[in-house]
């Protein structure tokens, strides 16, 4: 359901893996259809070094053949202009892992081979076998043994060392991805872009700027997502301000569980919750003894985002490309719950 939870763990393929990459790599050298041609990097942009967790990486030349394993990295690839041939699933299920957001940037090029972690790790043999010259994994939770054994295959560039995992912010992830494709500039005029998209709908919604929002999830009771998560950030971007003691709450981490006791976190202006079924799963959070009786529930404040959705998968991927998709989404709904009006509906988009 929510695969944002995973840890992951060394596969126990890895050593075949290496063997595969070693036979591949010294194969014929023939082009494969799945390497997307794309416009050269600025010139003099090599070599460069990217600092992350396990040290520095770096690249002598312009990767033409990436691997993203990080969750959401394929957008920032996308948006600057190249094709990764390999990307890893994590929401939607999405043909080649390529959001509706994202088609346009994809255009008619090959779609990319779908990775699929289900919680022990990269798949480091199918990984191999796409003979990379980059991996990515930016907004991931790679392991140190992990790293240690994809690096093997490629050079890798892993999760910032600062902040929990699966933190990075998407400004620094399309920077870092920038300058690994040797296109900083670009990278550049891109989050400022993106911010802007974001900036103008806070501009045209000035009832947002100092009132209080969070977002949620209703997995394994009530999850919270924190200050360093990048959907809790969007919401900053749109003006509004977290509760005050979340931080506390969350800790060093993207997210957390709250007890019972701290069921007032959620009283907010407003409350975004990703759920499976808004109606069923309304029903069951006004059911709550303590979450029903908060004034957020009584008074429609809530956002109720259908995590299979469109919509949904977008809200949680947070990339260059997804947040005009999700802000044209999510601004309705929460000018709708900020309103003031008990009987407003909170309208969820078609798609």
């Amino acid at each position: 359901m929510f695969r944002m939870f995973q840890r992951t763990r060394l596969t126990a393929v890895a050593a075949s893996a290496l063997l595969l990459f070693g036979a591949s790599a010294c194969g014929s050298g023939e082009s494969d259809d799945a390497a997307a041609p794309a416009e050269g990097a600025q010139k003099g942009a090599y070599p460069v070094t990217l600092d992350h967790k396990y040290g520095d990486t770096t690249l002598k030349s312009e990767p033409q053949r990436i691997v993203t394993v990080g969750l959401s990295d394929q957008d920032a690839v996308l948006a600057l202009g190249k094709v990764p041939v390999g990307t890893t699933e994590w929401l939607g299920e999405f043909e080649g892992a390529i959001g509706p957001w994202a088609e346009k940037a994809l255009g008619d090029k090959p779609r990319p081979t779908v990775l699929h972690d289900d919680g022990t790790g990269p798949q480091v043999e199918k990984i191999a076998s796409l003979r990379p010259d980059l991996i990515l994994a930016l907004y991931s939770g790679l392991t140190k043994d992990q790293y240690r054994t994809l690096s093997k295959i490629a050079p890798v560039v892993a999760q910032p060392e600062d902040g929990p995992d699966w933190s990075i912010s998407w400004q620094d992830q399309t920077e870092q991805v920038g300058k690994a494709l040797g296109k900083s500039e670009e990278a550049a005029e891109l989050v400022a872009k993106t911010e802007k998209h974001i900036t103008d709908a806070a501009a045209a919604h000035p009832e947002f700027q100092g009132r209080s929002a969070v977002m949620a999830t209703p997995y394994q009771g009530m999850y919270v997502y924190g200050p360093q998560d990048n959907r809790s950030r969007l919401l900053n971007g749109l003006g509004f301000q977290l509760p005050t003691d979340l931080s506390t709450v969350v800790g060093d981490a993207f997210g957390a569980n709250i007890s019972k006791e701290r069921t007032d976190l959620l009283d907010t202006d407003a409350v975004v919750w990703i759920v499976t079924d808004p109606a069923k799963d309304t029903k069951k959070l006004h059911a709550d003894p303590l979450y029903g009786k908060l004034a957020v529930a009584g008074e429609g404040r809530e956002v109720m985002v259908k995590e299979s959705s469109h919509f949904g998968s977008a809200i949680s991927f947070v990339s260059p490309l997804s947040l005009p998709y999700t802000v044209d989404r999510l601004v309705p709904m929460l000018a709708a719950a900020v309103d003031g009006k008990t009987d407003t509906k909170v309208e969820h988009p078609a798609s």
